[in-house]
Order: C-alpha cells, then sequence, then structure tokens
C-alpha cells in the first residue's frame, strides 16, 4: 500500500513539475517579442519558394470589394502607414511579422456580418511605441472585404481599398 501511495504521489509530482514547465515555456514564446522582417520582393523568389497558406484577399492588387456591413468606412489612403503596409502584406499572403497574424477571428463581439467559423482571419497593425502587438488590426473575410480596429475590437470600419 505504501509503495502504490509513494508511486502515485510521484506520478502526481512529475505531471505537475511537467505542466510547470510547459506554462514556463508558453509563457516564454508569448512575452518575445516577434521578428520583425520586411518583405523581400525579389525576382529569384518566383517558382522556388515554398508556398505560403494564401490570406484572404491576397490577390497582388487592391480589390474593390462592396461593403457587406453596413459599418461605417475608411479608405485605404486614411489608414495609419503600418495600416497600409499590413494590407499589403495580405494582398501578396505575407510574410507576416506577427506569430498571431493570420489566425481565425471569432467575430465574438458580433459588430462584422455573422458568418461561419473560419471565416475571419485576424491581422496586426503594429502601433508605434508599443512593447507588444498593441490594440489595431486588419479583419479580413474570405470573400475579400476588410476591416479596421483601432481599438482591439471595439469598434470596426470597412476598409475601401485602392482608395
Amino acid at each position: 500500500m505504501y509503495r502504490n501511495s509513494k508511486s502515485r504521489l510521484l506520478a502526481v509530482g512529475t505531471l505537475l513539475i511537467g505542466l510547470a514547465l510547459a506554462a514556463l515555456v508558453a509563457c516564454s514564446v508569448v512575452a518575445s517579442p516577434p521578428t520583425v522582417q520586411p518583405p523581400a520582393a525579389t525576382a529569384s523568389q518566383g517558382a522556388s519558394s515554398p508556398a505560403r497558406p494564401q490570406a484572404p484577399g491576397a490577390s497582388g492588387s487592391a480589390t474593390s470589394v462592396a461593403n457587406p456591413s453596413g459599418l461605417a468606412v475608411i479608405r485605404e489612403s486614411q489608414l495609419p502607414a503600418e495600416g497600409r503596409r499590413t494590407l499589403a502584406l495580405i494582398r501578396q499572403g505575407g510574410p507576416f511579422p506577427y506569430n498571431r497574424d493570420g489566425v481565425t477571428f471569432g467575430n465574438f463581439e458580433r459588430l462584422l456580418p455573422r458568418k461561419s467559423g473560419g471565416y475571419y482571419k485576424e491581422y496586426t497593425v503594429p502601433t508605434p511605441g508599443e512593447s507588444d502587438r498593441g490594440a489595431r488590426r486588419i479583419v479580413a473575410g474570405k470573400d475579400g472585404e476588410k476591416y479596421y480596429t483601432p481599438d482591439h475590437y471595439e469598434s470596426f470600419k470597412f476598409i475601401a481599398e485602392g482608395k
């Protein structure tokens, strides 16, 4: 009986240490600053570069998409410079500077039109002076529509691209 209890205690202790180590690793990954690399567009990258997942609306040029949301509109030219750069990265399919760029946006606030899960993807718009990703994002829908939020999903504006 003593040996069995001791084995269980050892197993539980080992599990707790493993969970603590996993949490430390996860925190260091989340807390580490992103590696920002400017997009390198060279002719030699064409067919030999590895395939990347296509970002929603990544067609290489500004597309004119109707506003399906009824939200206020912001022209692409009115976005902050960092927003215009993020929009350009979305169009070219990356590479994106933050590991959370391109993750599914859940639309839990229900401010954007309701769509099926996985329809929206979010991308960081860096904020000068912030030590983390900041509050600004562009959310892109599978049909090519894009929305800008300067306040971490408190409000959205439809982006009129190419304007």
